[in-house]
């Protein structure tokens, strides 16, 4: 991490007098960390900013480190968009070196009160970051990113409200569709256990018990005593499907699954979940709405 705050502030120097220029097509050069908060702005931008994304389908947040291309990128960024509460956990040091040069650099959570969030340990901001498993959070999002937008590039700010509204407006649909869908499933029924407490706001917004292996973040690893313990939870509430995520590896719900069989109980896996990042682009997974869909439907298949 020093080589890559060291190469930053080299490449600041080297490319000082380009500190706020557009690209040569004239449109804002956008930088974005995670799969869904770089869906997000393209919905809103359009066609008017270049976006260009540091993680894609399947990377771990809590994990990812900047590279050298990356610091290019950012530097490069007339606007940097970023989930924040500490989710990129291993890049805070740099998006931190960025904001200290004036660098537009901007934590979408900023927007949400933090009196309404959940709280956690794992996490220097001392609270769960998961927060676009609530739709009316990823909202805020939304107005946040527009804001941004608009006063940076004032002659487009129409553009990007109305963008925002019609994409706030299918969110909105969402929300509607996967609350019929999750009516479907009885309410003793809704207990979604996964590989890491990813879902915690999801679980609070739509009704569900969720319990995770490993704890909010994937740095922490997951030992014998919690799978024997989530074993002893899965029998008692006869859970019949536990879930892995697309961004965590498998095998500690594959050890879970094979404590609670050798007991006599069959749990099988319900899916694959996408919890920290989205599916491949060009499938419905690939995007935000797409994505909470898929989960929903997954979820509820499963469980019934």
């Amino acid at each position: 991490m020093k080589k890559i705050i060291f190469l930053l502030a080299i490449s600041l120097i080297f490319t000082a007098c380009k500190e706020g220029s557009n690209a040569d097509n004239g449109k804002l050069n956008i930088v974005t960390t995670t799969t869904m908060i770089t869906d997000l702005v393209q919905n809103i931008g359009g066609d008017l900013i270049n976006v260009q994304g540091l993680m894609g389908s399947g990377v771990d947040p809590h994990l990812y480190k900047a590279s050298e291309g990356d610091v290019s990128k950012l530097v490069n960024a007339d606007i940097i968009f970023y989930s924040g509460l500490h989710l990129e956990g291993k890049l805070v040091e740099v998006l931190e070196k960025m904001e200290s040069t004036n660098k537009t650099t901007i934590a979408l959570s900023d927007a949400l009160d933090k009196n309404t969030l959940i709280g956690s340990e794992y996490f220097a901001s001392n609270y769960d970051p998961h927060v676009w498993f609530d739709i009316n959070y990823f909202e805020q999002f939304a107005e946040k990113a527009a804001a941004v937008l608009a006063e940076k590039d004032p002659k487009n700010a129409d553009t990007y409200m109305a963008n925002k509204t019609a994409y706030i407006l299918k969110l909105e649909t969402l929300q509607n569709t996967i609350k019929e869908t999750i009516t479907t499933l009885p309410e003793e029924k809704r207990i979604l256990v996964t590989a890491h407490d990813a879902f915690n706001y999801f679980g609070k917004a739509y009704g569900f018990e969720v319990v995770g292996l490993q704890g909010i973040s994937t740095a922490t690893e997951a030992g014998v005593q919690d799978v024997q313990k989530l074993a002893n939870f899965i029998i008692e509430k006869q859970i019949k499907a536990i879930f892995i995520e697309s961004s965590v590896p498998k095998r500690t719900i594959e050890a879970l699954q094979a404590s609670v069989n050798s007991r006599g109980h069959d749990v099988k896996i319900g899916g694959t979940l996408y919890s920290d990042a989205l599916g491949n682009a060009g499938t419905l997974e690939g995007t935000y709405l797409g994505m909470f869909e898929y989960n929903v439907n997954t979820i509820v298949n499963a469980l019934k």
